[in-house]
């Protein structure tokens, strides 16, 4: 017999064809979509269980299998018996309805391959929770190897079994015959239903009080399928071929011990030899040791050691057992009461829904969310009821995954979210917004929650009104923004602006400054704002309220309100509603503050402003005229006078040095008329130039000297060495003798002349097209168009003009050397480069006089420049920069002697110098 039943489980194991092609055919098919297999149950596990859907109704169903393939081996007697076994136990369940029996949704169905019937969904069979995997499809679903029974469903699970059999007993009068853990299936709910009616039989005398049952000797020979499993069967029928309602009293303490004994049994039977078996293990039924009963709770054990008594008056029956202490358990209780809630009326099952979040914590998540859910969804029908079932439902999505509430709860609370009675669903729905809109997706949000938040503001309903606008702030952060300003909003305001209320007046004002920073700034200042001088209401409340949105949008730091709007708009009208004769003293305090606050930043800000716009005007003006006066001296510059050019060429007169004079204390006042415009280094060498030029104005004059004529040499001169230097001494020699000022340290002057017209020159003095470079002292080398290393880069003046008018005078002839200079410009002789030699007694020429009479010009502080021998300007000397000091000349120079008419004594230097040169 083991041999046979393990050949059978083996041949069950081993069958993995694919589902459609068993039952491909059956008629079952025809109404029902069959899906994965999830599990296996029935009498020797032969069934397998597979989900599946109506297709006319969607409706979830599971879908029974017996594959014929199962029986192939065996003879056609023993197929036909194991075919009509198993045809019996569907067609009895079919016919018993029951909350504790499997519900058969569909009848049986035979086709060519198979049986097939449907039932209500399933989960697993108990022998599959409890660790026997036969006939499951490979691998093992998780959610089966991972199943753990918490004790309130094995508790409530035992009293479902317990019910179930009380049924049968009491009100079908039928012993099920076949009660093990294969025949009790967990559905999808988790509750647990008895299936597996093969070997039911009922009573011969249903009429009377005492039932009697007509049992079937026990045939070893027959299949394993066609007998009961001998493990769960009372002594008695296999010993004394009789049973009656406590044989399956016996059976439900074997499950009991086997529940808490992960689905072993209380005895190990032999099934080769079955009756010995059960002879020999009699004495141990009768003296059960504690050590087999060590699993089970203490409550109960007592009791399942009463079922499992051999004399089967002992046994208690299945009514008895309902009443034990062991299922007085809190949950277990709560799990009955809710699958007999359609007997209860509206005001039992309100007073229970009540009390319901009290229990509710103290049972596993899993009974919570598959066996209370369900139940509370479908009293969403009664809208009586709802009011009752929300808040737990509510309760139920806290602890669920956001996944969870979208699959199992979001379904069934979509229609809700549209009923508007009674108004208590609207307050426990706004009362738990937070939660709504952390769960709900985007789209059910924007499709079912805040409709029913926007119907909430319009609700003719002032308590509804009240509780929304003071509940909004608390989910605000969770609302999108353009819902926020599109639709939220304006609500707002129109239920401040249309109510009567004064309180929904206030609350909605209130609302609206704590929702303020999530709002943006401009959207405050444009839409806020001006609403708020549209409110007609005085009530201090109301104002208070106004002058507390002035002050949130005025203080936060995200927000703030500009100056102009507060000068035109924000301002006028807090101090129109500060005078209002409904505020207290207080209240006018608190307006004043706000007031007094706006007005002081409003005058940092402005003052700020224009004391930055005097800053920029300042220097704009400052930057003009800098910029006019030096345009002013350069266009002034390009127009000499001649008389000061003819004397930068001579190197000046004593009524040049008057009009030097003068022109360097206009060029030195030239400067302070920027100096607001000037850097500090830029003053500080202004400064310094300045103390330099009174200096130089307070400075006696030079005594003249004699110059000692040079002693003729018989000696071979080096002609060029003899010319440079001194063409260098004519340089030195001017008209007035002024002592020349040494370059400046650092600086090098270009050696090349420029196109830049004769007399332009820069408003301080300095030569604009001058070139500095730092790094050394004194002049280039003489180059092209450069005499005596005193030239800057102006053009070449014509000297012929100069000369003309002086008449003919006894000059030293210089044409010998004319050859030593380049033909770059215009040539000019040395003889016209000799200085006019004066008779005594003559007077200077008229030029000249005219030159020492001149006045400076008006137009510039300088009009020219003193011009080197060179034919170019002269760059350093007294009149061309007034701001160096004599002190730092290079080069000593000696004074000319003026006569008594006012001309100069010439020195005899250049004429020895010359004839030194010609030998």
């Amino acid at each position: 017999m083991e041999s046979m039943l393990n050949k059978l489980k083996s041949t069950v194991t081993k069958v993995t064809a694919d589902m459609t092609s068993a039952v491909m055919g059956n008629p079952v098919t025809r109404e029902f979509e069959v899906g994965r297999h999830i599990a296996s149950g029935g009498p020797g596990m032969c069934w397998r269980i597979y989900n599946g859907t109506k297709k006319s109704t969607k409706q979830e169903v599971a879908v029974f299998v017996f594959d014929k393939k199962m029986v192939e081996k065996y003879q056609k007697f023993d197929k036909d018996q194991i075919i009509e076994s198993l045809k019996k136990g569907v067609q009895q369940l079919t016919r018993l309805r029951h909350p504790r029996l499997l519900t058969v949704q569909h009848p049986l169905e035979e086709s060519r391959d198979c049986l097939a019937f449907c039932t209500e969904p399933v989960f697993a069979s108990l022998s599959n929770v409890l660790g026997q995997w036969d006939n499951l499809p490979s691998p093992v679903p998780t959610d089966i190897k991972d199943y753990k029974l918490y004790d309130v469903e094995t508790k409530y699970g035992l009293l479902q079994i317990s019910e179930g059999l009380s049924f049968l007993h009491s009100g079908v009068k039928m012993v099920h015959g076949n009660l093990c853990l294969e025949n009790i299936i967990l559905n999808k709910s988790g509750a647990w239903k008895i299936m597996g009616f093969d070997f039911s039989i009922s009573s011969i005398n249903p009429s009377d009080a005492e039932p009697k049952y007509s049992c079937k000797e026990w045939e070893p020979n027959l299949p394993p399928l066609c007998l009961p499993n001998p493990e769960y069967l009372a002594p008695e029928y296999i010993l004394s071929v009789s049973c009656d309602a406590a044989s399956d009293m016996y059976s439900l303490g074997v499950v009991m011990h086997a529940v808490f004994n992960e689905g072993k049994p209380v005895l190990q039977v032999n099934k080769h030899d079955i009756f010995k078996s059960f002879s020999r293990q009699l004495d141990q039924l009768s003296r059960l040791s504690p050590t087999m009963l060590n699993k089970i709770p203490e409550e109960v054990r007592e009791h399942v050691k009463m079922l499992l008594n051999v004399t089967p008056n002992v046994r208690p029956d299945a009514d008895q057992m309902t009443k034990i202490p062991f299922f007085d358990d809190v949950g277990a209780v709560t799990l009955a009461y809710f699958d007999s809630l359609f007997q209860r009326d509206n005001l039992q099952k309100s007073q229970f829904y009540k009390n319901l979040p009290k229990v509710l914590p103290k049972l596993p998540k899993r009974v919570v969310v598959y066996r209370i859910l369900p139940a509370l969804t479908s009293e969403f029908v009664n809208p009586d009821m709802v009011p009752f079932v929300l808040p737990n439902v509510l309760l139920i999505a806290e602890e669920c995954t956001k996944d969870e509430y979208v699959r199992l709860i979001l379904p069934d609370l979509s229609p809700v979210f549209k009923q508007q009675e009674p108004v208590q669903i609207l307050l426990i729905f706004l009362q738990k917004m937070d939660l709504l809109l952390t769960k709900t997706p985007p789209e059910d949000i924007k499709n079912s929650v805040l409709p029913m938040v926007y119907r909430a503001l319009e609700a003719p309903s002032i308590q509804i009104q009240e509780l929304c606008l003071n509940i909004i702030p608390t989910f605000a952060n969770l609302i999108e923004y353009p819902s926020m300003k599109n639709a939220l909003i304006p609500r707002i305001k129109s239920a401040c602006l249309q109510t009567s209320s004064l309180a929904v007046r206030v609350n909605s004002l209130v609302c609206l400054g704590k929702i303020l920073e999530y709002l943006d700034k401009w959207y405050v200042i444009d839409e806020i704002l001006p609403f708020l001088q549209q409110i007609p209401s005085r009530e201090p409340a109301v104002l208070m309220g106004v002058l507390g949105i002035y002050k949130c949008t005025f203080s936060h730091k995200k927000l703030g309100i500009p100056k102009e709007h507060l000068a035109a708009k924000s301002l006028p009208h807090l101090v129109s509603l500060s005078i209002d004769n409904n505020l207290n003293l207080n209240q006018f305090n608190s307006f004043m503050a706000v007031i007094k606050d706006m007005l002081t930043r409003m005058e940092a800000e402005h003052k700020t402003k224009l004391e930055q716009l005097h800053s920029m005007q300042e220097q704009q003006r400052s930057m003009n005229i800098n910029t006019s006066q030096t345009n002013q001296s350069e266009e002034t510059k390009r127009t000499p006078s001649p008389g000061n050019q003819i004397d930068d060429v001579f190197g000046g007169s004593s009524g040049s040095a008057g009009v030097n004079g003068k022109a360097n204390g206009n060029s030195a006042s030239a400067p302070q008329l920027n100096r607001m415009s000037l850097t500090l280094e830029e003053k500080q060498r202004l400064a310094k130039e300045q103390e330099q030029a009174a200096k130089l104005r307070n400075q006696p004059a030079l005594a003249p000297q004699s110059i000692k004529p040079a002693t003729p040499s018989t000696q071979a001169k080096d002609l060029t060495s003899c010319l440079l230097n001194n063409m260098t001494s004519l340089g030195s020699l001017s008209l007035t003798s002024p002592p020349r000022p040494g370059l400046i340290q650092g600086s090098t002057i270009s050696a090349y002349p420029s196109t830049t017209p004769m007399g332009s020159m820069a408003s301080n003095g300095y030569n604009p097209t001058m070139s500095f470079q730092t790094g050394g002292q004194g002049m280039r080398p003489p180059g092209p168009g450069l005499y005596g290393g005193m030239a800057t880069t102006t053009s070449t003046p014509n000297f012929g003009a100069l000369t003309h008018n002086q008449g003919s005078t006894n000059t030293p002839d210089m044409s010998a050397l004319d050859s030593l200079f380049t033909s770059n410009k215009p040539k000019v002789s040395l003889n016209q480069m000799a200085p006019p030699k004066l008779t005594p007694g003559t007077t200077a020429t008229p030029w000249l006089n005219q030159f020492g009479s001149a006045q400076p010009s008006q137009t510039a502080p300088m009009q020219g420049a003193p011009l080197a021998m060179g034919g170019v300007t002269s760059g350093f000397g007294m009149q061309a920069n007034p701001f160096f000091s004599p002190q730092n000349f290079s080069q000593p120079t000696a004074a000319p002697v003026m006569n008594a008419g006012g001309g100069l004594r010439h020195s005899s230097s250049i004429n020895n110098d010359l004839k030194d040169l010609f030998g």
